[in-house]
Order: structure tokens, then sequence, then C-alpha cells
């Protein structure tokens, strides 16, 4: 029996109590009814559930998301959606840069950036979903801790490999034994359909067409949480920007962060455009915080492609456009608050777990946007500090590094400004099924996101 991820209606209720309560409705009344039932919790960490609910659940679970979404939000003034009025909500919202978008653009720093994003991916992708405990033992047994480089499996204890096996999709291409260029990850195909978002729209592209580009390119399997719902959505006849909140309780996860690095190369040095420009992707799929975060991402990006050499400076510019009392700002600036305190990441990472592993899914763009300013605030920038740092703190692990490493990669300016054991094994290869793409080098990808930085 096939359990497609991310749609059974009898998980997505369960998710959808969660975001009832971070985003400030009351479920509780809804919640009884589900339990009295016989409704099961969502799954922890995986997708779908084993078993298939009864009919009678499937169609409660539906009517139930139906009925949770027509509760009011204690929240909704804090944390809109709507780009006006979350520009209304920041007094630091940036101004225009002096400069054009062709004096700041530099294919070198794109083509970093490429690599970097690549290489902070792979890094995380055998671990993913795994828990931190495991993580850090998986790395100890090496001798990988603090983490400096690739995970690998020789020398793992088979006791510790069998408590904690790798990602079973990934470990094949992802440990440093088997490394041959880069493997497909949503993380790099976005990255992709978003250069042909530009090439296709240039900047004036709206969310309606990211949808239909979704339609003829993006393959549906490859299409996870927020963005396997919306795809459906678009399906059964449901226009953006509807698709976000129709039955979609992973709206608030990160999937609309990892699709915003484009947004910010193709527009440095002005974290507004490039914040504008991710928010208008991110209405397909996402609301508020989910939002938030490709718009925080987009900005830091910007800053770091138009040549700031100051990670804190970029991640100012990012927390510039989110509204500073909603839960993602907070978040961020706990995280940034955090990392300059203590010596120890561990200890950062310790107190993150603490105040969001009980509320958050491992998936959600609250916690994982903070680890990324957290890692990026603690390594100072460093690319191998700023990878390695935010991959050892867990959750969405290849998706924070790949968003940490294009940060970092911009920052060092070029791509022999990183290290070899970081890009030689990357084989200036990526494999994807999105356009004719695949196989396609980093230093032509580089090219291709300069032409769109330099179109007006």
């Amino acid at each position: 029996m096939l359990r497609l991820t991310w749609v059974q209606p009898e998980d997505l209720l369960g998710h959808e109590l969660r975001q009832a309560v971070q985003d400030g409705r009351e479920p509780a009344a809804v919640a009884a009814r589900w339990r009295a039932a016989g409704g099961p919790d969502a799954p922890a960490r995986a997708g779908a559930s084993p078993q298939r609910a009864s009919r009678y659940l499937r169609l409660l679970a539906e009517d139930l998301m139906d009925e949770l979404a027509e509760l009011p939000s204690r929240l909704a003034d804090s944390e809109p959606t709507d780009l006006g009025r979350i520009r209304s909500l920041c007094p630091d919202w940036p101004d225009p840069p002096a400069r054009n978008h062709a004096d700041a653009s530099d294919p070198r720093r794109l083509e970093a950036a490429w690599l970097g994003r690549a290489a902070g991916c792979l890094l995380g992708k055998p671990v993913e979903k795994l828990p931190l405990d495991g993580i850090r033992q998986l790395a100890r047994a090496t001798g990988n801790w603090p983490l400096t480089t690739w995970f690998t499996a020789r020398g793992v204890p088979e006791d510790l490999a069998a408590k904690y096996p790798w990602n079973t999709r990934s470990a094949a291409t992802s440990l440093a034994e088997n490394i041959d260029g880069m493997p497909e990850d949503d993380d790099l195909d976005y990255a992709l359909l978003n250069l042909l978002l530009l090439q296709r729209h240039g900047r004036a592209f709206t969310t309606t067409d990211v949808a239909r580009l979704w339609l003829d390119e993006l393959p549906a399997g490859r299409a996870f949480t927020a963005e396997r719902i919306a795809y459906r959505n678009l399906l059964l006849g449901i226009d953006p920007p509807h698709t976000a909140r129709h039955r979609n309780p992973f709206r608030e996860w990160i999937g609309a962060l990892i699709r915003a690095d484009v947004h910010g190369w193709t527009n440095p040095g002005d974290p507004a455009a490039a914040a504008a420009q991710a928010h208008r992707d991110a209405a397909l799929t996402h609301t508020a915080n989910g939002v938030y975060a490709a718009m925080f991402a987009a900005a830091v990006i910007a800053a770091a492609a138009g040549g700031d050499k100051d990670v804190h400076g970029c991640l100012a510019a990012g927390l510039s456009v989110v509204p500073p009392g909603s839960r993602l700002a907070r978040a961020v600036r706990q995280a940034i608050r955090l990392a300059a305190e203590h010596r120890d990441f561990e200890t950062v990472v310790d107190e993150l777990h603490a105040t969001h592993s009980g509320t958050c899914h491992w998936v959600h763009a609250v916690p994982n946007t903070a680890l990324i300013a957290a890692a990026l605030t603690h390594a100072d920038g460093d690319f191998t500090g700023s990878v390695c740092r935010v991959v050892s703190g867990g959750w969405d692990t290849d998706s924070c590094g790949a968003t940490a490493g294009s940060v970092a990669a911009l920052l060092a300016g070029s791509p022999s400004a990183l290290p070899d054991r970081w890009t030689a094994p990357l084989k200036n290869r990526l494999a994807t099924s999105v356009g004719d793409f695949n196989g396609t080098g980093f230093d032509a990808l580089a090219r291709l996101t300069h032409l769109e930085a330099l179109r007006p």
C-alpha cells in the first residue's frame, strides 16, 4: 500500500492542531472531538503514519481542518502575511541601495554561493531526520567532533549505526567515502526553479507565475510538506494565495526559506527588493512566519551578495524585513544573543532545542531559521565553521546547511576562498530533474544567475 507522505488527512489534522496553538488560535474543542473519535497524533518525524485510517476518520479530519481554519487568531495583527502590512510593522525596512544591481553583481561570488549551498546541503544530508544526540554520537565515533568535515560510516560501531541509521535516501551519495558530484536535492532544485522563473518572467513575476512554472517543471514527487500541499491544491483548482492556506498545516515550515537564495543572489545589495521577491514566491505555499523566514533569508543573502563582509550586519538586514514582534524575529534575536554569549556552540544548540523542540516540528521555520542565525553568528561567517555548526545543531540539517553555506560562501567572496575539501568532491556537477539542468556545472549556473542579476 502506498502511503504518500505529507497528504494523508488523518496525519494532517494532528499537525494542524499543533499549528493552531502556535499561531494563536484555541483548538482545544476540536482536539477533544478528534481524540474522542480515536484520531491519532501526527507522526513525530515521518511524513505519513504506517496505516490508513478509516473512511470516517479521514472525512472527519478534513472537516475539522476546515473548522480550525475558521478560528480567529490573537496573533493576526502582529503576524500578517500581506506584504504591505508586513512593511508597516518594520520600522527599519531598508532603503533602496545607492548603486544598481549591475554595479554590485559579481559572478565569482555567485559561483561561490552555488558551491556553498551545495556543500552545506550535502554535509547535512546523511543525518537529516536524526535526533541531536544521534548526530553527536555518530560524529564523535569517527573523531569528527566538533564537526569539521564530511560524515563517514567508516569506524562507526555496528550497534551505533543500527541505533542511528543514516538517512536511507542520502547515505549512498553523501558520506565522505561515496560523494561523487552533487546529488539531487530539493534544496538545489528550488534554486534552479527560481532561476527558470526569472529567465521566463523577470523580476515582475507573480505568485501565479510560480504556480504555472511548478506545474510545468516540478515533478510532484519532488515536492514535500507545504509545497506538496500547495501542488495538490493547484490540481484541485484552488488559486494562489489560497493554496497556502487550504488544509495546509505546514504553512510555517521551512519550505519557503529554502527557495529564497536566488532572490537574494539577483538583488545584490538590495535586501528590501530581495525580500519582496521572496514574498511573492513564498505566498504560494506559506503564511506568516513561513513567509518571514524566506524574506529574512533573501535579505541576508542580498546583503552578502552585495559585498557586505560583516555577517552580523547581514543578519541585521534580514531582521529589518521581519515584523519585530513575530515569533520568528524573537527566535532569531534569541539565537544571535545566545551565540554571542556562549563560546561552546553545543550550549547554544541545547538552549535552542530546550526552547523549541517541545512545540515545533523539526522542519518548522522558526527553530531552523534561529539555528542558521546562531551558527553564522557563532562562526563569525566563516564557511567551515558556519556549515559545521548549523548541521551539528540538528533539525532540518541539509536545508540549514544549504542556507548557511550560501551566506558564508558569499562572505568568502570567490570559489577559491572555499576549502578544497568542500568543493572538490562536488566535481562541478549537479544532478537534478528540473528542466535541462542535470549535470550542469556550478560555474555555468553562476553565469546564468549573473545574467538575471543584471536584468532591470
